[in-house]
């Protein structure tokens, strides 16, 4: 079963250029279910329709949760179409199975005024250059962790109104950046290049990195970032378990939406592959609907005997 899985793994890289986070969790997810086999003298091979339904039914008995079965059935029956695409397998046992689907809940968000709470704490960190540039971009942007902090320095080089960001899958897409964004940015490369400077002179390398760092990576981690904004949340009064990378991700696309932009262009901003994992934050068109029937309606403020003209005699 191990050479099933480092064949299939090293496919999806290959073909589909399948993130390193991406590939990790389809490893745990199928090591998972081949340890289910293997106490049950199973194999990948040998598998049928009715073993994988009985490890999913193993799986809610755990208590696992339903996005995460989704995800397991997911990532079996990935590995069960390559297998009959490579001659594995002479059949598909997972073609007709249907998971429990994912839940489809409101994304945790933040409002205008966390936001510009957040920013006035970087404003006054004590690294307070990068921390601004990091949470102007972050918001004007909605670009995921990964894409920010491994953004490369020559993206933002020429004072650029719109930046080319690679994404999941290795796809591109392009991306307007605010003023305030464009001014934490300048503020941010000229602390970063008089730095590489002094750098160089003592033989370090450059980095191609917007935000570099000293680790195996080159550039800031995402727990680093993690960490930094949990220290500008508690700055900003705010509780810090309430706000993540991902929040500020959610905020954007909600207050963008709020203000009326199209939802088309709110997936192209994102990055996301389908329009359906989008349409999740119609929630905020639907709440503005319902706030102005609310307000404006006259049947919302209650029964009220109306004024009627005396008829004339």
């Amino acid at each position: 079963m191990e050479r099933w899985l480092s064949t299939f793994l090293e496919a999806r890289a290959a073909e589909e250029g399948a993130a390193r986070n991406t590939l990790l969790a389809y490893g745990r997810d199928l090591k998972d279910f081949a340890g289910w086999l293997a106490r049950r003298d199973l194999h990948f091979a040998g598998a049928e329709q009715a073993q994988i339904e009985d490890y999913l039914v193993a799986c809610d008995a755990e208590g696992l949760s339903r996005a995460t079965r989704a995800r397991r059935l997911s990532a079996i029956r990935q590995l069960y179409r390559f297998a009959f695409e490579e001659g594995w397998r002479e059949s598909d046992p997972a073609i007709r199975l249907k998971g429990p689907g994912r839940a489809r809940s409101l994304p945790g968000t933040l409002s205008v005024a966390q936001v510009e709470a957040l920013l006035a704490a970087a404003r006054q960190h004590r690294d307070a250059a990068r921390a601004t540039c990091l949470m102007e971009l972050l918001y004007a942007t909605g670009l995921r962790v990964t894409e920010l902090v491994g953004l490369p320095v020559a993206a933002v080089r020429g004072d650029p109104k719109m930046i080319l960001v690679r994404g999941k899958g290795g796809r591109e897409r392009m991306v307007p950046l605010s003023s305030p964004s464009r001014e934490a940015l300048r503020g941010w490369l000229a602390r970063r290049d008089a730095e590489e400077t002094e750098g160089r002179a003592k033989g370090h390398p450059p980095s191609r990195f917007l935000f570099p760092a000293r680790g195996r990576e080159g550039h800031l981690t995402r727990q680093a970032f993690f960490a930094m904004i949990k220290q500008l949340a508690a700055a900003a009064g705010l509780d810090p378990a309430q706000v993540t990378p991902h929040r500020l991700r959610h905020a954007f696309a909600t207050h963008l939406l709020a203000n009326g932009a199209d939802l088309r262009v709110i997936q192209t901003l994102l990055g996301h592959a389908d329009l359906s994992t989008t349409e999740i934050y119609t929630h905020v068109q639907h709440e503005r609907l319902a706030e102005l029937v609310e307000t404006h309606h006259p049947l919302s403020r209650g029964p009220a005997v109306a004024a009627r003209p005396a008829e004339e005699t």
